[in-house]
């Protein structure tokens, strides 16, 4: 008995049957990767501005404020002839320390108390809703001006500021997360042999709730940022000589700075701009590529 062979169509039909559909490939996209490099070419020239070869940014020289020329200043000066290309290299110190410290404060604390929250429920859910609603209730910019006006306006005293405002919202972003899995077959099988909670939450529940955490991570320090930026106009951002993009915009924002020259303020809003611009679209991006939706058969 002789056997039949598929004929050509036959065998394209079934190859287009299998075929991987490339559009249907999530991939994070050219814009992420130029957002990151952003991120990672202002951070190392942050960590790295004692050693660059940059003028001293609070150096007062004599002098009108120049524009940005080729030259020992090709970014201009201030009025008092301090170098805007350096003030806002080191001002990146500052704003991104704050933003990441920040953040990451909110994350640890908002994080473990929406975990607990969204696992546990019952009394440990009251009272810790009860607390991220008390939260929520304050303004955030009032919160961070009450709390900045009590304390010494510190590096670590602005952080902290910006962290408790951004604990709430993390909080309901991981108590929901927590509540979507916490009944998954994953975690029940890890009751059933016996696990503790602490090893359910750690080993099953965390990595699940880290993922749109990250997302949130990079779009809250770049929320932190702007914050920063609004308590220096408000003269309660980080005290002394200590130099942040939101002290060096407060620096050039008087109407005949912005008048003749704009570029004292407009050099630290640009950077501003860029940063918080590529964390907010890496944050978005990451949002959309960790989105993973289940497929019912």
């Amino acid at each position: 008995m002789t056997g039949s062979v598929p004929s050509t169509t036959v065998v394209d039909d079934i190859a287009d049957d299998h075929e991987v559909d490339d559009t249907s490939i999530k991939r994070l996209g050219f814009g992420f990767w130029i957002a990151i490099s952003w991120i990672g070419l202002i951070s190392i020239a942050a960590l790295l501005a004692p050693l660059l070869p940059i003028a001293d940014p609070n150096e007062i020289a004599n002098g009108a404020p120049r524009d940005g020329i080729l030259g020992d200043n090709f970014m201009g000066t201030d009025a008092l002839g301090r170098d805007v290309f350096a003030r806002t290299i080191w001002g990146a110190r500052i704003s991104l320390g704050v933003g990441f410290l920040g953040i990451l404060l909110g994350v640890v604390v908002g994080g473990a108390l929406g975990i607990a929250a969204g696992y546990f429920k019952g009394l440990a859910d009251q009272v810790i809703s009860f607390l991220v609603f008390s939260l929520l209730s304050f303004p955030s910019l009032v919160l961070a001006l009450l709390i900045t006006a009590s304390l010494n306006r510190s590096f670590l005293t602005v952080a902290m500021t910006l962290g408790i405002v951004g604990i709430a919202p993390i909080s309901r972003l991981a108590r929901a997360t927590t509540i979507q899995f916490a009944d998954r077959e994953f975690v029940q099988a890890a009751r059933v042999i016996g696990a503790k909670s602490r090893r359910i939450i750690i080993k099953e529940l965390l990595p699940n709730v880290l993922v749109p955490m990250g997302a949130l991570t990079l779009l809250g320090m770049g929320i932190s940022i702007v914050a920063e930026g609004s308590l220096a106009f408000l003269g309660l951002s980080v005290e002394g000589e200590a130099i942040s993009w939101g002290k060096s915009i407060v620096d050039g924002s008087q109407t005949r700075d912005l008048n003749q020259n704009s570029h004292v303020a407009f050099v630290p809003i640009f950077a501003m701009f860029l940063t918080v611009m590529a964390l907010n679209f890496a944050g978005d991006r990451i949002r959309e590529y960790t989105d993973v939706r289940e497929t019912a058969f």
